[in-house]
């Protein structure tokens, strides 16, 4: 709808060739792409409720969210150790399969 909006402030109107209804230049077409955006909008907002509810269902049943770890807890706290030993982050990355990103983010 904004798209629509920044067309009819410049004094151009909308008219699909495809949907006779779809015309912004007359009452009725607007009155359609109205109604038509606001049950879109209500179709999302219902949409983005029910993840959501969805989503905290899930979690109270111990449903851990996002990526699984790269690295277990044992190997990341070896990474760890070898990283506050002075080891270059890339031969530690190398070792366990990883960016060198995913051991620069480890807790220390």
């Amino acid at each position: 709808m904004n798209t629509l909006g920044t067309i009819a402030d410049r004094k151009a109107g909308f008219r699909s060739l495809g949907d006779t209804w779809a015309d912004t230049a007359t009452s009725r077409g607007r009155l359609m792409l109205t109604v038509f955006g606001g049950l879109a909008e209500f179709e999302r907002d219902l949409i983005r409720t029910r993840t959501g509810e969805g989503r905290a269902r899930a979690v109270a049943r111990g449903v851990k969210m996002g990526r699984k770890p790269k690295m277990t807890p044992h190997q990341m706290k070896e990474a760890l150790r070898r990283r506050e030993a002075g080891e270059p982050m890339r031969d530690i990355a190398k070792d366990f399969d990883v960016s060198h990103s995913t051991i620069s983010r480890l807790a220390v």
